[in-house]
């Protein structure tokens, strides 16, 4: 058995974490002209906006690499502005037997929460994808306090 992690980053964002989850919510699709040099591709599967049982999928760059992940969203609350997310298919399942996120907005702030299990002790902590994360979202906050 792998030993299991928890990672936490909260960020400011001027542009209000309601607008914020709204992109990652109802209009993910422009993420990739948002953020080019983070994202290259984004594609949902089943469902049509982010709700619980979607399927989506991302291609992205991660430390100088080309990345992909597929993701099922557990649950997604509008009221809340928080959505929950389980990795199911990609790069970062080689590292880890498992791989969850959970991401909120409230006021100024989002919040990005990852719990996994490592594969091995020699596995790193999923630093390098919470750094691609953190890149993402400052772009897409600029892109917001431009409109």
């Amino acid at each position: 058995m792998g030993m299991k992690g928890k990672l936490i980053a909260s960020m400011e964002v001027k542009c209000g974490g309601h607008l914020l989850f709204d992109i990652f919510h109802t209009n993910n699709h422009h993420v990739p002209n948002i953020s080019p040099r983070n994202i290259n591709h984004f594609e949902i599967h089943e469902g049509e906006i982010i709700k619980a049982g979607s399927i989506v999928s991302w291609k992205y760059n991660e430390g100088g690499q080309q990345m992909y992940m597929k993701y099922l969203v557990e649950a997604a609350d509008p009221e809340n502005k928080s959505i929950t997310w389980k990795l199911i298919e990609g790069d970062l399942l080689e590292l880890y037997n498992y791989f969850n996120v959970a991401t909120s907005c409230d006021h100024q702030w989002t919040t990005w929460t990852y719990e996994y299990e490592k594969k091995s002790e020699d596995t790193p902590e999923p630093l390098i994808h919470l750094s691609f994360i953190l890149d993402l979202i400052k772009d897409i906050e600029g892109h917001l306090l431009k409109n």
